[in-house]
């Protein structure tokens, strides 16, 4: 965020990009796998450990909106909400979850 709040105030922000800021973060996906592993690790059943791969998952679309408007309350907080519902959201609905549910399900040896 603070990259983005300096780049925000130099007046360099032209427009939307989809991989402005992505930079070499953990986020996503990476924080989904990172769940299924802790959820599998502890002992977690295949339900618990795809469920805790979700909410890591989803951490970053989740909290995204409430830290644009603390970081940049000058932004317009419809764009950050536009973007992790609107996009974010259905893409872990079809995509994230079952992906998230295989995973478990091989870290339990209960198929792949």
């Amino acid at each position: 965020m603070p990259e983005a709040d300096s780049f925000l105030r130099a007046g360099k922000f032209q427009g939307w990009l989809p991989d402005l800021f992505l930079g070499k973060r953990l986020h996503g996906g990476t924080l989904g796998l990172i769940g299924a592993l802790v959820g599998w690790s502890i002992g977690l059943s295949v339900g618990g450990t795809t469920l805790l791969a979700v909410l890591a998952g989803s951490a970053s679309y989740i909290a995204a909106p409430a830290a644009m408007r603390i970081a940049v309350p000058e932004a317009n907080p419809s764009l950050s909400l536009t973007a992790s519902l609107g996009i974010t959201f259905p893409f872990n609905i079809f995509a994230g979850i079952p992906l998230y549910f295989a995973i478990a399900k091989y870290l339990h040896g209960t198929g792949a």
